[in-house]
């Protein structure tokens, strides 16, 4: 697994923008994929995460209603939609792999165990 992260940008407030997470080698519907981010000088947080299959998936509450996380593992990619975007979500973005098949659920992300990292993609919103 080669994780890369695309879609990453500086918007204005309100905008929106899509970031992918391919695995360049290839498939990986054999793992669950999270979206994290992190602020700076802070940790790296689990915001989203989508089952291998795509069947179950979960955004943190704070996020419901304006990120949605899907997969297209005919395109071995993952992508995050992200709406109304807020200069708060100013951030480095990363997709992340792990080689699970369990659901993934409010209690289930909290312990998402990443294998494979993406290198990360910048995301900038402007007031």
């Amino acid at each position: 697994v080669q994780l890369e992260e695309s879609g990453g940008g500086s918007v204005a407030t309100g905008s929106s923008l899509k970031l992918s997470c391919a695995n360049s080698r290839g498939a990986f519907d054999g793992y669950a994929v999270g979206w994290f981010r992190q602020f700076p000088g802070k940790e790296r947080e689990i915001i989203s995460a989508i089952s291998y299959s795509g069947i179950t998936l979960h955004t943190i509450e704070s996020l419901q209603g304006r990120f949605y996380i899907s997969r297209d593992n005919a395109k071995n990619t993952v992508y995050l939609q992200m709406n109304n975007l807020k200069p708060a979500d100013t951030a480095v973005y990363y997709c992340a792999a792990e080689a699970y098949k369990g659901p993934i659920t409010p209690t289930t992300i909290k312990f998402f165990n990443a294998a494979y990292w993406g290198q990360g993609t910048q995301v900038t919103v402007s007031s």
